[in-house]
């Protein structure tokens, strides 16, 4: 069954405390569950703000760094130094200020020549992480994601191929500008998460927000086609990019 949007509208200044409470919520759940809580990153300048909440001493002391291990929800096809690396970002912002081990750190391999070889590799890294083999599809305890200007969420683009990817765990895909490629987690990954948290600020979000969360009835748009089988698909918003939605916030 496709989840049902759990919409948290915050003030301006507060979707960070918020994103890093349900993040701390869901990883607790998780640990006490199964050991762990497996969590796949996003890029962006929206997680940037979030890493740098949670890496503070108000919100680091209370996270068990010891049983997360991290993902990646995509990659630019750059070097991990490269400044528009997902990994390469986390890496300074989150990683590196809390000293966390490497060996519960999995990246994309962005700097391979071929990147169809990088997505073969992570789609064995993703198995190996979560105990799945084949042909069963991962179930990732948390997904963090955010909205693009056109609708796109991790790197899975309006109209390219990588949006249609039916059996591959992770694929490559084309972004119509900037670093054209990109290695992204598939939406059969996506929609087997335990969690999916869309992060999304800013006026300049809110028509498309808009669009993806109540009026994308084709789901032409590869976020509105984002909604977890027997998992949860949460929304943190700002006042700004929840604007023009009618849809009642939850929280």
């Amino acid at each position: 069954m496709a989840a049902t949007p759990e919409i948290c509208v915050t003030c301006q200044e507060d979707w960070a405390q918020k994103a890093a409470a349900v993040i701390l919520t869901i990883s607790e759940q998780a640990i006490k569950s199964t050991g762990r809580c497996v969590i796949a990153l996003s890029g962006g300048s929206t997680p940037r703000t979030l890493y740098q909440t949670i890496r503070t001493p108000e919100w680091n002391t209370r996270f068990n760094w010891s049983r997360i291990v991290f993902l990646f929800g995509d990659e630019r096809c750059v070097a991990p130094e490269h400044p528009d690396s997902n990994y390469g970002m986390a890496q300074r912002e989150l990683f590196q200020p809390l000293n966390l081990s490497q060996d519960r750190i999995h990246r994309l391999k962005g700097e391979y020549p071929d990147p169809a070889v990088a997505a073969s590799e992570y789609e064995r890294t993703l198995r190996d992480v979560t105990t799945c083999p084949a042909p069963a599809i991962p179930r990732i305890d948390l997904v963090l994601l955010g909205l693009g200007d056109d609708g796109h969420t991790a790197s899975l683009f309006p109209g390219t191929a990588a949006l249609q990817e039916q059996f591959k765990l992770v694929t490559v895909g084309q972004a119509p500008t900037g670093i054209r490629s990109r290695l992204t987690l598939t939406l059969g990954v996506l929609n087997q998460a335990a969690v999916v948290l869309f992060i999304v600020t800013g006026a300049g979000k809110a028509q498309m927000l808009h669009r993806v969360i109540e009026s994308d009835a084709e789901h032409s748009l590869p976020a509105s086609r984002v909604s977890p089988d027997n998992g949860r698909l949460v929304w943190i918003l700002d006042q700004a990019a929840a604007q023009h939605l009618t849809t009642q916030p939850t929280n």
